[in-house]
């Protein structure tokens, strides 16, 4: 195999030069190289192309993959709010696997606002990115045809949309429910209230539509004031919903709700109530944020993997603008319920 870096005249080594050192086809090293996963190459020939690539000093021109393609080696990465503590372990696992393919990668926050969704699309698209990887869509987002027809490989990260087919990664939510309600009523729990998350995500939907057909299927199907759609994700929109429930003659014994931050907000309301968690009341929270193992009670939370969402969706991404692939490809990754000490079993 060679081990040159360059030729005298001081070229830089191409592709071709990286195949011909490794007695492959060019096509073949390009998907080696990319890391392919519609069209994988196998493990043994693809570490002889990345030794021939790392003997020869190959770096993939950025330059010449933009002229061929009329794109800009960047991705654009569309997130609703920064300082969500679920967007850092997303935004990461996703710019690493851009970064190992050679992209740059382009984040605008747009703060939950669909003007500023639009607007920022819109200015990403005339930058003519690469891709798109989305992680703000409401699932009736407005410009899923325009996107669609753009021309520009769009994924949605941790969302989906209703009507169009875009690939995604996601969470599959309905198991992460069902193993907190089953937490819940393993511990004698009956009256289980839900303080969710608004609807037009598509995870807010999931896991409303969820909560409700589990604990139905399971005989208990809850009141319904005992279900509630918050207005939003804070710890005060869960404050003042579950006082409410906390006041009414027939109080849950336990709550579940849309995300930490609101099962914080609980916490909250029950010590206002005069009443303590969980020996009155459990609360189950939902991604398993950093921190909410130090908390008072430590919080009994679904962990969701956001990191392997944020890999995943930007592996469809890299397929389908080297290789054509991830057409109508979505992966759906498995959430799991941490058992800490904010749940407990239900009075008599």
């Amino acid at each position: 195999m060679s081990t040159g870096m360059a030729d005298p005249a001081g070229a830089k080594p191409t592709l071709r030069d990286v195949a011909r050192a490794a007695g492959v086809h060019l096509a073949t090293a390009s998907r080696a190289l990319s890391g392919s996963k519609t069209r994988p190459v196998n493990p043994q020939t693809a570490a002889l192309v990345r030794r021939a690539a790392a003997d020869l000093g190959y770096v993939p021109d950025q330059v010449a993959r933009s002229l061929r393609t009329h794109r800009t080696p960047a991705i654009g990465v569309l997130i609703p709010d920064m300082s969500n503590p679920v967007m850092p372990p997303l935004v990461r696992g996703a710019e690493q696997v851009l970064a190992q393919h050679g992209f740059t990668t382009l984040f605008a926050d747009t703060d939950n606002d669909p003007a500023a969704e639009t607007q920022r699309l819109r200015m990403l698209l005339s930058w003519r990115v690469a891709g798109l990887i989305l992680a703000t869509a409401r699932r009736d987002q407005p410009l899923a045809a325009e996107l669609t027809q753009s021309g520009v490989p769009v994924v949605m990260m941790s969302r989906k949309l209703d009507a169009t087919p875009v690939p995604s990664a996601t969470v599959d939510e309905s198991v992460g429910i069902a193993e907190a309600i089953d937490h819940l009523t393993g511990l004698g729990h009956r009256r289980i209230a839900y303080l969710g998350v608004p609807l037009w995500t598509s995870a807010g939907h999931e896991r409303h539509v969820a909560f409700t057909d589990l604990m139905r299927g399971r005989g208990l199907p809850p009141p319904p004031h005992h279900v509630v759609v918050c207005d939003g994700y804070s710890e005060r929109d869960a404050e003042v919903a579950l006082r409410a429930l906390l006041a009414a003659p027939d109080r849950p014994t336990a709550v579940l709700t849309g995300n930490d931050m609101m099962a914080l907000g609980c916490y909250a309301a029950i010590r206002a109530a005069g009443l303590r968690c969980p020996e009155d009341i459990s609360v189950v929270g939902y991604n398993d944020m950093p921190l909410t193992d130090r908390v008072e009670p430590p919080l009994t939370t679904v962990r969701v993997p956001y990191y392997d969402v944020g890999r995943q969706a930007a592996g469809l991404l890299v397929d389908a603008i080297l290789d054509g692939g991830s057409a109508n490809r979505s992966i759906r990754l498995t959430p799991s319920l941490v058992v800490r000490n904010s749940t407990a079993p239900a009075r008599p």
